[in-house]
């Protein structure tokens, strides 16, 4: 797909410079007339740099138009195909198996190379060459999980093969019931070494995930059901059941509404109590507290009040607190000689003494 939609973009550079540039493109695919694909087809790209793949095996002859959009990354060109798909009724081979490649993904399996690989792995099982492949599918596509991000996990690929050849001896095995026992068992299965043709370690099978399908034992179909008048039997009269006893809605009421409100109530005078019953109050917390400090308060209130009123009344004197030598215990005012006699605050009168409250 890649390859087709890089001449489409560029077809200059590789007739004149015979160079093909490999740009990342991003692929998207949908049935005409519809946004997305049909059910029995998927698409698959990992990275724009990865080529895509539509893969899927259809269920009814006919012919499917799908519309593909290719978006070139580097230029953000976009050009668009037309594939068409045409199905022809073609009988189905009636032995056909189910292998699970654990250590595989399905766009490594895809490319035609790697499919030959596997291929011819299987036709050495199945002990004969008329084997074609039926079905790829992806195993989250089954419900399997999701790797981890880390080398060595892999989602896993189931390939159904199928061949007008009965099953070889190796894959009777499988319908045994000691083989059978050893799966349900979670024990590991020994496989004969007659039995094991993977030449390279990620295409072999995990036998316990092998399923085998004979087609050529058609159950029988279920009979058709039995067409009727349309007409109802006669049951006789109809009695139609009483309505139902009245019911007290008085408990309801008192779980959903009154005992919600009690609650509610209790909270509140909880929360009352806490933010007003617990405070001090004014009194007793200047009871606790020494006289000096509270001088000092109150000293700051008085000349806040004051300042305030020079604020409102700018032709009035200067207050007495802002002239030089005052004593803001007794208003006096004194000469700058006498000064050091007069002791602004208590603490002048002895330096040496503790004012603080103590216990």
């Amino acid at each position: 797909m890649r390859e087709y939609f890089q001449n489409v973009f560029e077809p200059l550079s590789k007739l004149y410079t015979g160079l093909l540039h490999d740009d990342p493109m991003i692929f998207k695919c949908n049935k005409q007339g519809f946004p997305d694909l049909p059910e029995w087809l998927r698409f698959i790209q990992r990275h724009p740099v990865d080529n895509g793949f539509l893969y899927g095996t259809p269920t009814s002859p006919g012919k499917t138009f799908i519309e593909i959009y290719a978006i070139n990354k580097h230029s953000y060109d976009t050009a668009k195909e037309l594939l068409v798909i045409k199905v022809v009724p073609e009988k189905m081979l009636p032995y056909q198996a189910e292998f699970f490649l654990a250590l595989r993904e399905v766009e490594k399996v895809l490319p035609s190379s790697v499919r030959i690989e596997i291929q011819q792995d299987l036709q050495k099982l199945w002990n004969t060459e008329a084997l074609e492949i039926v079905n790829i599918t992806n195993a989250l596509d089954r419900g399997g999980r999701v790797p981890l991000p880390l080398a060595g996990h892999y989602e896993g690929v189931y390939v159904k093969v199928g061949s007008r050849k009965y099953f070889s001896r190796c894959l009777q095995r499988m319908m045994t019931p000691e083989h059978q026992r050893q799966c349900a068992a979670g024990a590991k299965v020994k496989v004969p070494g007659e039995c094991s043709f993977c030449k390279i370690p990620s295409n072999c099978i995990t036998w316990c995930k092998t399923e085998l399908f004979d087609l050529t034992k058609v159950e029988p179909a279920p009979p058709a059901p039995t067409m009727g008048s349309g007409i109802l039997e006669d049951v006789g009269y109809f009695d139609p059941p009483e309505s139902p006893p009245d019911r007290d809605y008085f408990p309801d009421y008192i779980v959903t509404v009154v005992v919600p409100l009690i609650i509610a109530i209790l909270l509140c005078l909880l929360l009352a109590y806490i933010m007003y019953g617990r405070r001090e109050g004014v009194a007793k917390r200047n009871a606790r507290t020494n006289n000096i400090q509270l001088y000092h308060q109150q000293t700051i209130h008085g000349n806040t009040e004051e300042l305030r009123g020079m604020a409102s009344h700018r032709g009035v004197p200067a207050p007495l607190s802002t002239l030089p030598m005052f004593n803001s215990r007794t208003g006096e005012r004194a000469s700058p000689l006498q000064s050091d006699s007069i002791p602004l605050i208590m603490a002048q009168q002895d330096p040496y003494s503790d004012t603080l409250p103590r216990k």
